[in-house]
């Protein structure tokens, strides 16, 4: 098997300086070995490391989940097609499901009981290299690429950012003349808003931060912008309730994304329910929040949740991006690798408002 020098950083504890370790990547049959061009830095590595949110796989542990690279190895192919990936640049799933179980058959991937994600079940992309199932990769067209004028380490966060709200999105249901409501417009949410645009929906952000808001709109295509620290719920709702009116869109059938990841804006999003509306559940917490489930009841409404995106979707999501209906550039910044400390600490201040990519 071939074996490549390599380095991760790992989190040894909640909250502990991520540590820098030496190690070998070595693939096994129907493994690949990727070199990291970038990995994103999401909320979900922010709660494993500072809000004790638990990793299937023990500490010490290297985080990351947005992955993108070149293939540079593989182990046997036992009849899995993983040295035809040697060279290629691709995005690494952020959950790849095993393919083979009964659910992965009946296309229940997203909850295949097998699935590996890095960065929780195996060790993750804050790292050179990571060593992954080849199953599920998405390739990238590096003429495309530049033609777009984005980079691969730039294109590391559709691996979550993206995809999990392109999946919500196509699950809600969006479609022309709809009415789409993003709560949390961060890192995900500033993305469900572009892809719910680009489904042909009216998109209504909200957030409690100006400058995500302002982005939202400048650069995203949100065509309101709402402050819900300036509005009670009550206002909130007659808000949107308004601009649908003035727009000509309908006052049921809301299509509501909640992707604050936040106690208070899994509250707003609900209270937001009109009849029929759907409610999809993209952010996560450990806060519990207290509801009136005889809403969905009472509106005829319905409430998904989303976990991940299976990786048949990636290329569709992809092509967007490089289709320029979702604008990347504008909302990623890259940073070295080595200082990822400071840069989980920046953007759990919020001192950076875009979503983080590490390079090595």
């Amino acid at each position: 098997m071939p074996s490549i020098a390599a380095h991760r950083w790992l989190m040894t504890a909640p909250g502990a300086p991520l540590v820098r370790e030496a190690f070998d990547a070595t693939p096994r049959a129907g493994e690949v070995v990727v070199q990291v061009a970038g990995c994103g830095v999401c909320h979900t590595d922010l709660g494993y490391y500072y809000d004790g949110v638990r990793t299937n796989q023990p500490l010490p542990l290297a985080l990351g989940h947005e992955i993108s690279g070149h293939v540079v190895a593989a182990g046997d192919d036992a009849g899995k097609g993983a040295t035809g990936w040697i060279g290629r640049a691709v995005i690494v799933p952020a959950v790849l499901p095993c393919g083979e179980c009964d659910l992965c058959r009946r296309g229940l991937a997203t909850i295949c009981r097998a699935q590996k994600m890095p960065g929780n079940d195996i060790q993750g992309g804050f790292a050179s290299h990571i060593v992954v199932p080849a199953r599920g990769l998405c390739a990238v067209d590096e003429k495309r690429l530049a033609a777009a004028g984005l980079t691969l380490p730039q294109v590391s966060i559709v691996a979550d950012a993206l995809t999990t709200p392109y999946q919500a999105v196509r699950r809600a249901g969006v479609a022309p003349g709809d009415l789409a409501v993003v709560v949390g417009v961060g890192g995900v949410g500033g993305y469900c808003v572009q892809v719910a645009r680009a489904f042909g929906a009216e998109v209504v952000a909200v957030d409690v931060d100006a400058r995500k808001l302002d982005a939202c709109v400048r650069d995203g295509g949100a065509a309101l912008a709402l402050n819900s620290r300036e509005l009670d719920a009550k206002a909130l709702k007659k808000a949107v309730a308004d601009f649908a009116r003035a727009r000509g869109l309908r006052s049921t059938e809301w299509k509501i994304f909640e992707c604050s990841g936040t106690a208070a804006g899994q509250g707003t999003a609900f209270n937001l329910l009109v009849h029929g509306a759907t409610l999809a559940v993209v952010g996560f917490t450990m806060d519990k929040v207290e509801v009136r489930l005889s809403n969905l009841m009472a509106f005829d409404a319905r409430a998904i949740g989303n976990w991940g995106c299976p990786p048949e979707l990636y290329p569709a999501a992809l092509d967007l991006v490089l289709d320029g209906k979702v604008r990347l550039a504008p909302f990623v910044e890259t940073h070295p690798l080595a200082d990822i400390n400071a840069v989980f600490h920046a953007v759990h201040a919020r001192e950076i408002t875009r979503r983080a990519v590490l390079v090595p």
